[in-house]
């Protein structure tokens, strides 16, 4: 059977773009329209934001970002600083049409690879790379239960941090926020976001977007992460702490009052997020009792010979790992954005 589609470029119908993501069991926050402004506002990236339409309207969506640096190579990305992307359709003749387009406008622009980081497993002839999976669960109705739900061992962990005497709030404090994750991205050996990036996030997503910030008794700060929402979930995605935060527990204390909260907001699904399969993050969402879910990243090369490996354990970033770790916090926050557009 034959389909007769219109693809477009996203100009002005972001309300029928949005509500066609949220409508759709595939469509994720990491599609919603607002990520275009974002991009476009903070890292000046062009922006490829395809939609398929009929007579009665959108039937189906592709974000494209097009990622040029001399260091990381050029892509297409379906999306960059996301988890998930890729084609939201009503059907798979759709899909294919909209990952067909996406490939001749990668082969026009020249790019080194297009990638499509769907969720789940995909009909099509690409090349499908799985180094990460996603962890998640469903969001008890009370605390309690939402304590009752966590496996035993990382249960205990969170019960200890419950006695510490910890202070939390909800807000939009991004200065606290900020300073936490330099702190981590620095430590980790990564650059850091540009301040902007996250004031841009709040900005164009608003409601949908907070930060948990967590402090200890005398009121120093030790952990943030900011929190997406989307329908029913919440995702905590950017997150960090200071040395401190190990010996208070202040990680679980505020993932634990992340759900709290979410449950209170009546977000139904926790998304933990993505992580690197068998590193530290992966083992840490196993503890709390979630099972990992293998994500589905494809690939279509075009200058490319290979594969692209942007994973800090490519021995070729080794050394400059090493250095970074060892910059003071104010030159990692002045030279970070530079190299971190283009990490996506």
């Amino acid at each position: 059977m034959s389909i007769s589609i219109e693809i477009c470029t996203l100009t002005s119908e972001h309300q029928e773009w949005d509500d066609y993501v949220r409508s759709h069991s595939e469509g994720s926050f990491f599609h919603l329209s607002a990520w275009q402004k974002v991009v476009d506002e903070v890292f000046g990236h062009d922006c490829y934001f395809l939609y398929a339409k009929n007579e009665h309207g959108i039937v189906g969506v592709l974000p494209l970002v097009e990622v040029k640096s001399s260091l990381f190579g050029h892509a297409l990305v379906s999306t960059p600083f996301c988890v998930y992307g890729g084609v939201v359709a009503d059907n798979q003749e759709v899909k294919s049409a909209l990952e067909a387009y996406a490939c001749e406008l990668a082969e026009q622009l020249q790019v080194d690879y297009l990638e499509l980081r769907y969720r789940h497993e995909q009909q099509n002839n690409f090349i499908l790379k799985q180094a990460h999976s996603t962890f998640g669960c469903e969001i008890a109705d009370s605390a309690e239960d939402i304590l009752a739900n966590v496996k035993k061992k990382q249960r205990a962990v969170i019960r200890h941090s419950l006695k510490n005497e910890l202070l939390y709030s909800h807000d939009h404090n991004i200065d606290d926020f900020y300073h936490l994750l330099s702190i981590s991205y620095r430590n980790l050996g990564t650059p850091i976001f540009t301040k902007q990036y996250f004031a841009s996030l709040i900005k164009h997503f608003q409601q949908d977007v907070d930060i948990t910030t967590i402090k200890d008794k005398d009121n120093k700060l030790s952990n943030a992460v900011m929190n997406f929402y989307f329908n029913d979930q919440v995702l905590p995605y950017y997150g960090g702490g200071d040395a401190n935060a190990r010996a208070l527990k202040s990680a679980d204390f505020m993932y634990y009052q992340v759900l709290c909260h979410a449950s209170e907001k009546g977000c139904k699904w926790y998304d933990f997020g993505r992580s690197k399969n068998g590193s530290g993050p992966y083992k840490y969402k196993k503890n709390w009792g979630m099972q990992p879910e293998l994500l589905h990243y494809y690939y279509h090369l075009v200058n490319a010979k290979d594969l692209p490996n942007l994973s800090p354990n490519n021995p070729k970033y080794k050394l400059f790992i090493r250095m970074w770790q060892k910059l003071p916090l104010s030159i990692s926050q002045w030279i970070g954005p530079f190299l971190s557009k283009y990490l996506g």
